[in-house]
């Protein structure tokens, strides 16, 4: 992929090695046996650290970030403020900096043309632990969207983790950042309420439909960002479009039950099967239409 020469984003925080401290929430592992890497990449995909709680135990439709003023000055997990730091100099944080500027640039464009303006999140990089308006969340969540503060946040050894469950390059992390910023123009649309207004008056079934929906709806917005990136950068090599579409399925809901050793369950599912996953990022990769991300007509 075609990256470095992308334009770098001003809106990222790198808090790597700021000394989050403290003992951090952890993860009780359990409910079907899931191992710790697994439920990693299942709360990535969940879309937010509520989704996350709603994961370990808590109910489904209680927002954890309610608790949390999201206008309050952004700290780290221990309390202290936030900092900020120089633009990112790793090839990681580099990549994820000048990724979410060239989602600024589609996004901005497309808000545009339908006449709204697009408000673009703020990349929070962080290493081992974190407070976000959605709580104290640790690397073990994964890479996260939170509602409450419009903010991504991303520990970039989550990489390491994705290339090793089958989802390696550099196009599989943009792909990463891609879905992460879909679920914020969810936010930005009001699709994220409605979703979470429904889940909250549905049984447990339900509320994963709804769940799958918004999670195969943001991975469609990923491939739209792509495509129109690939237009005005010429951001695609070869390869790299067969890349994203293998880390979409190394994530599928059935992959990953059946890594855990547990029966594929299709009514447990969350963030949509393996098949679904690549189905709707190629949507997005093909059309460049975001309109043809209606994931919800089709449930």
């Amino acid at each position: 992929m075609r990256w470095r020469d992308l334009r770098r984003s001003d809106n990222v925080d790198d808090e790597r090695g700021a000394g989050g401290g403290g003992g951090g929430i952890g993860l009780p592992i359990g409910r079907g046996g899931i191992g710790l890497v697994v439920v990693l990449i299942i709360a990535y995909f969940l879309g937010g650290p509520d989704l996350v709680m709603s994961l370990i135990g808590n109910s489904a439709g209680a927002p954890t970030h309610s608790a949390v003023d999201p206008n309050a000055p952004p700290r780290l997990s221990n309390g202290a403020p936030r900092q900020g730091g120089a633009a990112p100099s790793d090839e990681a944080g580099d990549l994820a900096t000048r990724v979410l500027g060239s989602t600024e640039d589609v996004w901005s464009a497309i808000f545009a043309e339908n006449g709204r303006r697009y408000t673009p999140p703020t990349l929070v990089l962080f290493s081992d632990e974190i407070q976000s308006a959605c709580g104290n969340n640790t690397s073990a969540t994964g890479p996260f969207y939170c509602p409450g503060d419009q903010r991504l946040y991303l520990d970039t050894t989550f990489f390491g983790e994705l290339a090793r469950l089958g989802g390696p390059g550099d196009f599989a992390q943009a792909y990463v950042i891609g879905h992460e910023v879909g679920h914020h123009v969810q936010k930005l649309l009001g699709t994220e309420a409605k979703v979470r207004s429904a889940q909250a008056r549905s049984d447990e079934r339900d509320r994963n439909r709804l769940q799958v929906a918004m999670e195969l709806q943001a991975d469609c917005y990923a491939g739209v960002w792509a495509f129109h990136a690939n237009k005005t950068s010429a951001l695609l090599e070869p390869g790299d479009v067969e890349e994203g579409l293998r880390a979409a399925a190394a994530i599928g809901d059935d992959r990953l039950q059946r890594n855990a050793g547990r029966r594929v369950s299709p009514d447990s599912f969350t963030h949509g099967s393996s098949a679904d996953r690549e189905h709707w990022l190629d949507v997005g990769l093909t059309s460049g239409d975001a309109s043809a991300c209606d994931t919800f007509a089709a449930m």
